[in-house]
């Protein structure tokens, strides 16, 4: 969500970057759950019920309903949809493509992650396409994350995604990623392709989450009527992934994964390293 100016960047020590993952971990959990009620049938706003269960329920709050005005718990985004999708009455279909987007804040500290998944009811209408496309579209997130164990600019991240995507999709340049921690969403921007602004330095303290967002058309996004949603200009699918990051005197470690990023980081070579 959102676009930054240039400002000052909040630098996190050890012990607050401990408190994020205690969010980073709710989100986890509040995805993992609407990954599991995905099928057709549901409705996006059902989706948005469970996330809020579950956020709730780990005495955090949600950290989208409110914002800006945003009226649910969850970005849910179908097909088309890029990002900022409404949860609401809109019910899943075999083969459709759904990007969920997912933050909570827990005493003060946030942590903010998203992901893509095809909706398989065993009905034969998956596109093996739209499965590369989210394969893909993940695998630049990582890509990216990964960028950060030896990016002297932050720069290096957008052009880690660029690379991973490889030019066969449309890379959304328009919406980005961004720092976090006492709010959602801080300086700096995270561009997910190249750009002449070879961003801040990368060093201990640096919160920031990650989330390409691929079509697979072209990159023009329209906004609709309802002020939020995002959608390709010429109807293609897209995908989104995003993970909450630290990078600290030890190296990285992701606050949304479970696992603190070490499958993920591992493809590039890279080893998590958690503060505990």
């Amino acid at each position: 969500m959102g676009l930054l100016r240039r400002e000052r960047i909040e630098w996190k020590t050890p012990e607050q970057v401990r408190l994020m993952r205690r969010a980073g971990l709710v989100v986890a959990d509040a995805l993992e759950a609407v990954r599991d009620a995905v099928a057709p049938g549901v409705t996006t706003g059902q989706l948005d019920a469970v996330a809020e269960r579950v956020i709730r329920g780990a005495g955090a709050e949600p950290s989208f309903l409110g914002y800006q005005g945003f009226p649910a718990s969850l970005c849910v985004s179908v097909n088309e949809e890029v990002v900022h999708g409404i949860p609401g009455e809109r019910v899943l279909r075999d083969g459709d493509v759904v990007s969920v987007d997912c933050g909570a804040v827990v005493g003060g500290w946030h942590g903010d992650a998203a992901f893509s998944a095809v909706v398989d009811g065993g009905g034969g209408a998956v596109d093996p396409e739209d499965l590369a496309l989210v394969e893909a579209t993940e695998a630049s997130m990582w890509a990216g994350l990964a960028a950060l164990a030896t990016a002297e600019r932050l720069g290096e991240v957008g052009a880690a995604v660029e690379d991973a995507v490889g030019g066969r999709y449309g890379i959304v340049e328009g919406y980005v990623g961004h720092g976090i921690g006492t709010a959602m969403h801080q300086p700096p921007e995270v561009l997910n392709h190249r750009s002449r602004d070879r961003g801040p330095r990368v060093r201990p303290g640096l919160c920031v989450a990650v989330e390409p967002m691929v079509a697979r058309g072209g990159a023009e996004t329209d906004v609709l009527e309802d002020d939020w949603t995002v959608v390709t200009t010429d109807g293609s699918r897209a995908a989104h992934w995003e993970s909450t990051v630290a990078v600290h005197e030890g190296g990285l470690w992701v606050l949304t994964a479970r696992d603190g990023g070490a499958a993920g980081l591992a493809r590039h070579g890279v080893v998590a390293a958690p503060l505990d």
